[in-house]
């Protein structure tokens, strides 16, 4: 039985695999989403991470363009581009570039992570100290999206291109201020209170001021998510990206993907195969029952209006077919459509969203 849930999405990270060249891993990254675009997946996300092994996709705005070029409808978007590592006037100029190019299919999802150690923050000319200034930086960019800034960007944003925010700390009331979109992902997603509900995205409600780019708040929840043939083949599939994880904290160097086997895990220290597990505590796996009873109750609690998949997987062919499955579980077509909408556009900052 499908969900009546609108619309479903995927973030692609790039993940780097164990004996694979970085090309073939952005070429793999391209294939995913014009698959994604042929199941129905509403949007189809990269992200920005540097200098990291485990990370082949450093430039969304490159991938962006790639992906955008190789498909024909679905939405292509960030998730997201670090404000504290660009100057928002590039940001607005890549992000106007690649709506004037696919008018109406861009999607701007933005952050205030800075590198992960101190060499890639020196690299970056960025420091923690950066991240702080995010709510300005947003105004900024902003700004000149809307043509409102000193400084006319160019091309100029025609189409108001949707803005999202990556939801960490005190983002969740930025966004609300602004009038834009969250993205609330990890195991905040899992923390409910007593009525079942997630506080921050109450607040988030209570709080929106309509904008030029949403009239109303809009909450994208972000989960990892795996659909096997079993449960233990959906767990296999999240394992390889939860174990380079754990590693990473006690290694500072997140890996590319690898599979995992019982000797694998067998050699894990007591902390590591603690900190596989909460990864796995907070990810949705299961056969396809399984996963939708699991979702059910994510979007119950969070009143989502959408759901961002992701999490990386080692073996490619497994994802593939859980992407499959999991675009057939919420009954999508190849417009991208729900049968529930099958009737009409759904309206988001006052447009039709394609």
């Amino acid at each position: 039985m499908a969900f009546s849930l609108p619309r479903i999405s995927l973030l692609d990270r790039a993940n780097a695999r164990t004996g694979f060249p970085a090309a073939e891993t952005l070429n793999r990254v391209l294939e995913r989403a014009r698959q994604a675009e042929e199941l129905g997946y509403h949007r189809f996300w990269v992200a920005e991470h540097h200098a990291v092994p485990g990370i082949d996709g450093s430039v969304p705005a490159v991938l962006m363009a790639a992906i955008a070029a190789r498909t024909h409808s679905i939405r292509v978007g960030s998730g997201g581009i670090m404000l504290p590592n660009h100057q928002p006037l590039v940001v607005a100029e890549q992000a106007a570039t690649l709506e004037a190019l696919h008018p109406g299919r861009i999607d701007l999802g933005v952050g205030r992570s800075v590198g992960f150690t101190p060499a890639v923050r020196n690299a970056l000319r960025a420091g923690k100290q950066d991240s702080e200034r995010f709510a300005d930086d947003l105004a900024e960019l902003l700004a000149y999206l809307s043509g409102s800034a000193p400084v006319t960007a160019r091309p100029q944003n025609e189409s108001a291109t949707p803005v999202f925010v990556l939801a960490t700390g005190a983002g969740i009331d930025i966004a609300a201020r602004a009038g834009l979109a969250v993205v609330l992902g990890g195991p905040a997603v899992f923390r409910t209170d007593r009525s079942g509900k997630l506080p921050a995205l109450e607040r988030y409600r209570s709080q929106f001021r309509p904008s030029r780019w949403f009239d109303v708040p809009f909450v994208v929840v972000s989960a990892n998510v795996a659909v096997g043939a079993s449960s233990q083949a959906a767990r296999e599939l999240l394992l390889p990206e939860a174990v380079a994880l754990a590693r990473s904290r006690s290694t500072g160097e997140f890996a590319p993907l690898a599979p995992v086997g019982p000797a694998d895990l067998a050699a894990l220290t007591v902390r590591e195969r603690e900190a596989v597990d909460a990864s796995l505590s907070t990810s949705v796996y299961g056969t396809a029952s399984e996963v939708q009873s699991q979702l059910e109750d994510l979007l119950a609690s969070s009143g989502a209006d959408e759901l961002l998949v992701t999490g990386g997987a080692s073996d490619v062919g497994a994802q593939s077919e859980s992407d499959r499955l999991l675009a057939g579980l919420f009954g999508q077509d190849r417009a991208g459509r729900s049968p529930s909408e099958a009737e009409g556009p759904i309206l988001c900052a006052g447009e039709p969203v394609r």
